[in-house]
């Protein structure tokens, strides 16, 4: 997700060009990583699932005690002014906001300062969405001890962790690192991680160790849609290496087939190493519900 630099970006109240804006070297958010993000899908120039995405960063800023800075119709507001600026400069229909909210700018302690101004930012980026090769046959991830910390349900900017995950994954080619503590899968570095079994999809309950993605409602609502069984429930690694296919979902690989484990076919039979059928159901239902539900 690389951001042109002269795109229109917004800081602390004003709109501006992002090679313009400037933020304080005593900014929590640069000294301790003391913030939250969040990133929300676009579609033909539309927000997708706009109020989970606000509903989750009122989450995330709760839990980290930053008073929130700004009203649903605020949010919305500058999202689609950003939108239609990214468009007007590039063409782009297909894009990704950017929240991020830091403590703000004060001294530097690790005691959070009471009554400090919050840095609020936001950008819009093009998409990039999978290749139409990745979907046909589906990508390679690795696994690792998920070694982050232990509150992954905070969408926080420290990422340093996910980052490392995720460069090992890039070290052998493939496109994710999933993750697994204490023998129990977690999540990927920037996806959550679904299987199949049996024909019912599986993902690991919702807990503090795992980010509640946007996507995890949305597929429990497509597998309604389409008579598909649907829980979540502890799995294990033995699990994920038994299973009939494996999937990962975030905002920008929307619902994604994993064919190959730590370079291993995922799978059995004929679709062993292929994407298979409940993957294609929900990449289907999926475009139907970017139509419906973007605003």
């Amino acid at each position: 997700m690389t951001a042109l630099p002269d795109t229109p970006c917004f800081l602390n109240g004003e709109y501006t060009r992002l090679c313009d804006a400037k933020v304080s070297v005593l900014d929590r958010g640069f000294i301790f990583g003391d913030g939250v993000y969040e990133v929300i899908p676009v579609y033909a120039r539309r927000l997708f699932r706009f109020d989970d995405h606000v509903a989750r960063l009122g989450r995330s800023l709760a839990k980290v005690r930053i008073a929130a800075p700004a009203t649903r119709e605020q949010w919305f507001d500058r999202a689609r002014a950003l939108v239609a600026a990214l468009h007007a400069h590039s063409g782009a229909e297909d894009q990704l906001v950017y929240i991020q909210v830091t403590r703000g700018v004060a001294p530097r302690d690790h005691v959070m300062p009471p009554d400090i101004e919050p840095t609020v930012f936001m950008m819009a980026n093009p998409m990039k969405p999978p290749t139409a090769e990745q979907r046909h046959h589906g990508v390679a991830c690795t696994t690792a001890a998920d070694f982050r910390w232990q509150r992954g349900d905070i969408k926080s900017t420290s990422l340093l962790g996910a980052v490392l995950a995720r460069q090992l994954s890039a070290d052998h080619g493939a496109v994710e690192t999933i993750l697994f503590r204490d023998g129990w899968l977690t999540e990927a570095s920037a996806s959550n991680v679904w299987i199949v079994h049996e024909g019912a999809l599986l993902g690991p309950p919702k807990s503090e160790q795992v980010l509640e993605g946007i996507r995890v409602e949305l597929l429990r609502e497509l597998c309604e849609e389409e008579g598909i069984a649907y829980n979540l429930r502890p799995i294990s690694e033995a699990d994920v290496r038994a299973a009939d296919e494996v999937l990962l979902s975030s905002a920008t690989k929307e619902v994604l087939p994993v064919t190959k484990i730590d370079g291993e076919p995922v799978g059995h039979g004929a679709l062993r190493g292929k994407p298979g059928p409940v993957y294609a159901r929900l990449h289907e239902a999926y475009q139907r519900a970017k139509r419906e539900q973007s605003i």
